[in-house]
């Protein structure tokens, strides 16, 4: 049964202290006929400098197609949490989050987007996406991508 295969849900949580991509866990995607959207919010999200070591504060937000294959939420939870001592740059961050759970959950089609709180009056939102090729979910890749902006916030 899944549910065996599932080490994080139901127990005592134990709070990595750095990257930590082997905490990811999957399950199986009843659905997989079908073409969703699964998404995800982590607006506290935090990571270190790497040159500075001054902490970094974003909502991280994660919206993907899935496949056979959907990330199990307490395991992201906990992977996101490992990046809280993790010395990264913002871009860093969005692209290795993508990537992880591209290995995790080979997904149809993936974006992570960053949106970082200001340091030294500058704000940072790094995008990064993914649709598997060959499919229609490359070509929604490249559209999105290149019709990607940031969010207003009232300005």
């Amino acid at each position: 049964m899944e549910k065996e295969q599932l080490s994080h849900l139901g127990k005592q949580t134990v709070y990595r202290q750095d990257y930590a991509p082997d905490v990811l866990e999957a399950f199986t995607n009843k659905h997989r006929n079908n073409d969703y959207w699964v998404t995800f919010d982590c607006p506290e999200f935090t990571s270190l400098c790497p040159i500075t070591g001054q902490p970094d504060f974003a909502t991280i937000r994660i919206d993907y197609i899935p496949d056979v294959k959907m990330v199990e939420s307490k395991s992201l939870k906990l992977y996101l949490f490992s990046f809280r001592n993790h010395g990264a740059f913002h871009e860093d961050c969005v692209n290795i989050i993508m990537k992880d759970l591209i290995g995790l959950m080979d997904p149809k089609y993936i974006e992570v987007t960053g949106i970082f709180t200001p340091r030294g009056g500058i704000s940072i939102y790094p995008y990064a996406n993914y649709g598997r090729a060959g499919t229609k979910y490359e070509k929604l890749a490249e559209e999105r991508l290149f019709a990607h902006s940031i969010p207003s916030f009232g300005l």
